[in-house]
């Protein structure tokens, strides 16, 4: 399948994800200003269960899921219910992997998903990938070396937290397209979102437990959290049932400056010794993927 990268639709696809990455930035930044505060695991908990609030209203104001008699169960629910265990593993390696770095390094090698998007749209989608897209692929995946830097002494575990979260977040965003069309994205979105609550639940209630919130204030900041969160794989979703996924992942580096911007404001962070110059090399593999494919299209014009 390939997509028409000149169209209408593609377009549209390429601005509901470029806010959706914005959107995870600004939970990401919400995350790491209360991940003193509160364990990754309550902070998933919080993140889909105020993320319920933007789920069910889209659905509930959808006038096709209304028209449609407002179904509950569809056949595929069970890849849905598979796409939010996915996402707590993804949102619990992200919430911890900020704990330990730096919002920008840590949201950079999140941004490495576009790499296995490509790599999983082959045996899920059956999607063929041409030799530019494999080298953009692979020099992605030097930049991610080169940010990790595996040999230096700065290397720990937590390191390999965004890689894990990428890999989580490539994996809902792929299956995303598998949804038959008639399947209304909030529908799936509060599948995905139930889902991770209760997974998350499960996984608090066993570890930690919950320590309560600690400010008044923080309530706010939760809130905030779950719903910017909620909108964000809302848009996602939209996104990649709108357009092939690999097609779009070029476009996942566009957060990669506000993921800095926001480190940059409101945490004092400037990573540059970090991210450069992998992320050249990251954002360098993004753009030769959209060059190579509006050559193509203008070549089919």
């Amino acid at each position: 399948m390939t997509a028409n990268n000149s169209s209408p639709s593609f377009l549209r696809a390429v601005l509901v994800i470029i806010l959706a990455l914005v959107l995870y930035d600004v939970m990401s930044a919400i995350v790491k200003h209360l991940g003193s505060r509160y364990s990754t695991q309550e902070l998933t908990v919080f993140r889909n269960l105020f993320g319920l609030v933007p789920a069910l209203t889209i659905l509930l104001t959808s006038r096709g899921w209304a028209d449609a008699g407002r179904p509950v169960v569809f056949r595929q629910w069970p890849l849905a219910i598979a796409r939010g265990c996915l996402g707590v593993f993804a949102q619990m390696s992200l919430y911890l992997s900020l704990r330990y770095m730096d919002l920008a390094t840590a949201s950079t090698l999140v941004f490495a998903g576009p790499l296995f998007i490509a790599a999983l749209s082959v045996p899920i989608l059956g999607q063929r990938i041409g030799l530019w897209r494999w080298s953009a692929i692979a020099m992605g995946f030097l930049g991610v070396i080169l940010i990790l830097r595996p040999d230096g002494s700065d290397f720990g575990w937590y390191s390999l937290l965004p890689i894990l979260a990428a890999l989580g977040f490539a994996s809902t965003s792929v299956t995303a397209k598998l949804f038959e069309a008639d399947v209304p994205t909030a529908l799936i979105n509060l599948y995905y979102t139930t889902t991770a609550l209760i997974g998350a639940t499960i996984i608090v209630m066993a570890t930690v437990g919950f320590a309560g919130v600690t400010a008044p204030a923080d309530w706010l900041w939760l809130v905030g959290m779950g719903v910017v969160g909620g909108l964000a794989a809302f848009c996602m979703t939209t996104a990649n049932r709108m357009a092939d996924p690999s097609s779009l992942s070029p476009f996942h580096y566009f957060g990669i400056p506000s993921s800095f911007v926001l480190g940059w404001l409101f945490f004092a962070e400037a990573p540059f010794d970090d991210l450069i110059p992998g992320v050249f090399l990251i954002v360098g593999g993004g753009l030769l993927i959209i060059w190579r494919e509006r050559v193509y299209a203008d070549q089919a014009a």
